[in-house]
Formats: structure tokens, sequence, C-alpha cells
């Protein structure tokens, strides 16, 4: 996929001047109502399917393409509709999925932690509210300092701008979303609702108390997708961090410190790793955020004086062009001002402290520009499903803990949950900035009025902020988060929130294993090292230290499916370098061609698989037991699970190799 996104910022980008597909001086109707009720939508639905999927494997998707293919097939049912309708639309929804991510990736630990014991209602949705929109306005000033002037490439934006423009095909590929959506959603209740087969395919074995060996694969067409939709190279990253942590440390580490409670081969192995190996994921993501920072101070600073020049130009009475009419300047000063208030209310009712809870906002306000401008800039280069998130929100409750421990002393109750709220507004911020960017240079290449896709994205982030709190509680209640208990067998488990929660109260509580955090933080030293001299020998394949840092943290039986996926991808760009068309303008229109039917089947299986685990939970939380749909008295074990996710991944490469030669 990032080899899709890399072709068609290419195509885009022959010429160096970018023509907007609509000139500024043609107006077409952008913001309409049938726009406002589609976009807000599609924002919490898709801000549903990517929490649940973001809880369950760890990782996040960009929605902007499926969004995009989403809304041009609901307004081919209206007698009037255009092409940046569409992409008002697609602006609104695809900021729901983002902002699930920067939500889902922190909220979750303060229920860990006990701070909480249910999400409030209020106080979820507010904070996630001001995150996103803080994100929204962040960027503003961004937009003409990376889209504009430096020009970056921004795929994933590019790639929503060529799907748009193609929009006569959308009702062709929605058939390939409707289908990826009911096989995601039919394995999906055949596994979890109908218990037929197990999720994990699982052997382990520790010998002599010496050597330990393991390997899982979980079930999941969604977990296959992402890594369809991140291709072969990312994938083999993750799978590398997998296979340090589960290879190669735990088995050090056992052949060191042996069984000593004598649990069975696989407990051993997920207790070494939960405890001890997964913390090398932490100190990596540390390295990996603070080097985000460090390879952007040019662009920070760049974004920081367009907003300044801006500020002092507002009163400016030159009227812009429609395609470079942003949001005025002081409007944003007003709104993060605005932001900040309930924000402070927030942390003084939780905290109980004005000073602290004041330096708490203080720090929010730093960390929360510097890191969306890292997300924005990061956005342009690899692409928002790339982007840091993860790292940079470990690296401010990691930085926020420290600070927070000096003033109120080890032991602190509050202090952690003071720390993660402090991350979870900069995680909604980054991760809302990132993909507003993209959607900001889809319009830039379409001749969107930036203004309106500004007003657009508030609409996503809105109708995403109060539907986030009722699809946590449901899935807690349903699911449970963390690693899997008696009580709650098939939990979800979480990965950035537990990272989270074992950094702040680790932090706080001195049982934060720092040995493993400084061995991670060498770890992601060395990567970013190979990176640099990979750089320097102009090589293609890059390693990027988060998302090595991701596998390390992951649990393996995730990494190896998302392998999976990868491998999928890696043979269908096989299949298209060895069928090439001669005729380079039809090379290019087929390869378009198959990686979007690829993609939108692989986005269908994740939102069907999505979905549908979030509509078994309603039934569960209702009648308190996961067993109201099973069929079976005992699943027939994983092997009908592995036969069903082969013969998906074979289909998949099925369509998009076919796609490749023959449009259906």
């Amino acid at each position: 996929m990032i080899q899709y996104f890399q072709r068609l910022s290419n195509i885009n980008h022959m010429n160096k001047e970018e023509k907007p597909y609509i000139e500024a001086g043609k107006k077409l109707p952008e913001t309409t109502i049938k726009a406002f009720i589609l976009g807000a939508i599609l924002s919490a639905a898709l801000a549903a399917a990517n929490a649940y999927l973001g809880l369950f494997a760890g990782l996040t998707v960009s929605a902007s393409i499926p969004a995009a293919v989403i809304s041009m097939a609901l307004l081919k049912l209206f007698k009037k509709s255009n092409i940046l309708e569409n992409n008002i639309v697609q602006t609104a929804a695809s900021a729901g999925e983002s902002l699930a991510a920067g939500v889902i990736f922190t909220f979750p630990a303060l229920v860990l932690i006990g701070y909480w014991t249910e999400f409030s209602y209020l106080e979820t949705a507010l904070i996630a509210l001001a995150g996103g929109v803080l994100g929204v306005l962040f960027t503003i000033p961004l937009r003409s300092a990376l889209i504009v002037k430096q020009k970056l490439k921004f795929p994933e934006g590019v790639a929503t701008s060529e799907v748009l423009k193609s929009g006569e095909e959308g009702g062709k590929a929605i058939k390939f979303l409707a289908l990826g959506g009911l096989t995601g959603a039919f394995v999906k209740l055949s596994e979890s609702g109908m218990k037929i087969w197990d999720a994990v395919f699982e052997k382990a074995s520790f010998a002599a108390e010496k050597t330990y060996l393991y390997f899982g694969m979980n079930l999941s067409p969604a977990l296959m997708s992402v890594g369809y939709i991140v291709g072969l190279r990312i994938a083999t990253l993750v799978f590398a961090g997998g296979v340090i942590s589960w290879w190669i440390a735990i088995p050090i580490y056992l052949a060191i410190h042996g069984n000593p409670d004598g649990l069975d081969a696989a407990s051993l192995g997920g207790a070494t790793w939960s405890s001890q190996i997964r913390y090398l994921g932490v100190g990596a993501m540390v390295v990996g955020g603070l080097w985000a920072l460090i390879s952007l101070k040019g662009a920070i600073g760049s974004a920081l004086s367009a907003g300044m020049k801006a500020l002092k130009n507002k009163g400016n009475t030159d009227e812009p062009l429609r395609t470079e009419k942003d949001t005025p300047m002081q409007w944003v000063i007003m709104g993060i001002g605005v932001m900040i208030v309930p924000i402070f209310i927030i942390y003084l009712r939780e905290i109980e402290n004005i000073p602290i809870s004041g330096l708490m906002s203080i720090i929010m306000i730093i960390a929360g520009f510097l890191f969306a401008s890292v997300a924005g800039y990061m956005a342009g280069l690899v692409g928002s499903s790339n982007n840091p998130i993860s790292g940079v929100t470990i690296a401010t409750i990691l930085t926020s803990s420290l600070i927070l421990l000096a003033l109120l002393g080890s032991g602190s109750e509050k202090g952690p949950a003071a720390a993660i709220l402090i991350g979870s507004v900069v995680a909604c911020a980054a991760a809302i900035a990132g993909d507003n960017m993209q959607d900001l240079k889809a319009g830039h290449l379409l001749g969107a009025t930036p203004q309106k896709q500004q007003i657009m994205q508030m609409v996503g982030v809105v109708a995403a902020a109060f539907a986030m709190p009722l699809i946590l509680e449901l899935l807690n209640e349903a699911y449970g988060f963390g690693p899997p208990t008696p009580e709650k067998p098939n939990s979800l488990q979480a990965p950035q929130a537990t990272l989270m929660q074992s950094v702040a109260v680790g932090v706080f509580g001195g049982g934060l294993p720092w040995k493993m955090v400084y061995i991670g933080m060498g770890l992601g030293v060395l990567i970013i090292i190979i990176d640099k001299i990979q750089e320097a020998r102009n090589s293609l394949w890059r390693t990027p230290v988060l998302a090595v840092a991701v596998g390390l943290y992951l649990p393996f039986e995730l990494d190896s499916a998302i392998m999976l996926g990868g491998i999928i991808a890696w043979l269908v760009a096989r299949y298209q370098q060895k069928n090439k068309c001669q005729n380079v303008g039809e090379h290019q229109t087929a390869l378009q061609r198959s990686e979007r039917t690829g993609l939108l089947f692989a986005s269908g299986l994740i939102t069907g698989e999505a979905l549908i685990g979030i509509g078994l939970a309603v039934p569960i939380v209702i009648t308190k037991s996961d067993d109201f749909m099973t069929v079976v008295d005992q699943t027939f074990g994983s092997e009908p699970g592995l036969a069903v996710i082969l013969v998906i991944c074979i289909f998949l490469y099925q369509i998009a190799t076919k796609a490749y030669k023959k449009d259906d």
C-alpha cells in the first residue's frame, strides 16, 4: 500500500505546478446540509470501527479512501452532487477515525489503572473534543507552509484526490467495500458469536528450562488487512519487532531466569512479555518520538513562523483566492484560548490543585502544538497510517510523569492519571493533525476551499467525540481491556493504552523495569543508525524506528497476522510487475485500479469485523454472557479459522490481480 501511495504521489507530482482540478474562480456547493449530515454520521461510524480495531490490534489505518468511496456512492442517490461536496464529506468522515486513534491510545489507561471505574461521558467527550479541535486549529498555519510552499507529498491525500477524480467508478468500487464488509462480518460472527473456531492458532514449548519456542497467529481478516494496507516493508518491520521480543529476548530472559511459577509454555511467554519484554517497546518508542522532534525542528520552526506571519497580517484587506482562504488566524488564536478553559477545569476537577492544573494545561498546549506539527509533517512524508502517534504520546506521558513526580512525590494516586490526561489531549491533537493535513492536501489538488474543509473537520471531530464515550463503555463492559482474565477471557488487549498505564504507574510506583526500557532505547538508537545508513545509500528499504517499536510491544500473534497481509501485498505487486502493461499510461491506470480494488476489499474486511465486534457487545452487555449465540458445545479448534483466513487471502490476491488486467 505504501508503494501504491508513492506511485500515486509520483504520478501527481510529475509536474512541479499543482494545478487544482476545479479552478479558484469556479464555485461549487461544498458545505451543504446533506454533506453535514453524511459527514457526521460517517465520522461516528468510522470512529467506532477504528476504535475497535485499535483496541484489538494496536494499529489503526487511514479511512480517507473508503470514506471517499462511501461518500460517492451515497451522494449518487441525490440529484445534485459534485466532487467538492464529496471531498467535504470524506473530510469530516476521516476526522472521526483519526480522533478514535488518539482516544483509544490513552483513555482506556484511566480505567486500567483504576482511576475511573467507567468512562465518564461528559469528561471523555470534552477531552476528546478539545484535543481534536486543537489538532484542527494547530494545522491551519501548517497548511500553507507544508502543502503550498514545501509541496510535501501527503500520499493518502493524493490518493484520495485521485479516487474522487475517478468518481464515475464509485458504483463499481463500492461493491468491493461491501463484499469485504460482509466477509469480515461473517468471520467475526462465526468466531466470536457462534464460537465455531478459536481466534488464535498457537504453538509453544519450553524445553529443559533453557529453550523457549513460540509461534502464534491471530486468525483475523482485519489484522491481515492491516498488513495488506501498510505493505510488506512496514509489515516486515513490525514482524521484526515481534521476532526480537518473542524469538530472541524472551528465550534469553527465560534461559537466565527459568520458570519459577511452573507455568505452561504459552502462559509463560505471555507473562514474561507482559511483565518485562514489552518495555523494550517503551524505550524504542521514547527514542522514536524524540527523534521525530529532532528531525523536524526545521519544519516546526517554519510552522511557527508561518503562524506568526499570518497573525501579523490579520489586518490585510486583500481577499485571497477561494482555494487559499484559510480560517482567519485571530479565530485560531481565540479558539486555542477557548479550548484551554474546559481542559483546565477538567484537570482541576481531577487533580484538585490549581497550580498543578495550570502547569498541566501549559504542558498540554506546548506538547500539543509540537507533536501536531510533527504529525502533520510526517503525514506529508510517509502518510497518516505510519504517523508516530504512539511514540509522541509515550514521550509526552513519560515526560509529564517525571515532571509531576517532582511536584507530587512518589506514590501519588493522582499523578499517573494526571500524566495520562495530558497525553490524551496531545494524542487526539496529533492524530487529527496528521489526518487533516492529508484532507487539506486532497482539497488543494481538487480546488476545494480550505476554510470550508476546516469547518467540516470540526464537524467530524464533534460527531466522533460525542460518540466515543458510548463506544468505549460498551466495549469495556462487553469485553474488557488489557490482558485476558477469567472474567474477561476475550478482552481487547488495548496495547497502547496498556503501555501508557504501565509507564505512568511505573514512574510513580517505582515498578517500571528501567533496564528493559534502557535496552529498548538502545535498540531504538541502533535502528535509527541503520535507517540513516539506508538513507545515505538511497535505499528504498528504510527502517523507521516506530514501526519496529510497534512490533516490540504487540503480542506475536498480531505481528504474524499483519505480516501475512504484507506478504499478500508483495505477491500482488510482484504480479503487477511481471504482467506490466507496455504502455505507461495503461500501466498507471491499471495499477491504480488494482491497488484501489485491493484496498477497498481490505478496508471492508476491517470495517465488517469491527462493526460486528461492536454489535456483539450490545447483547453481551444485556445478557451478561458472551455465549448467547454459541451453536456448538466446544469449538473445532483453530484449524477451520486458519482455512478460512487462507481462503480470504487467496481471494484478496485474485481480485487485486484481476483488476490490474481488466476493469470489471
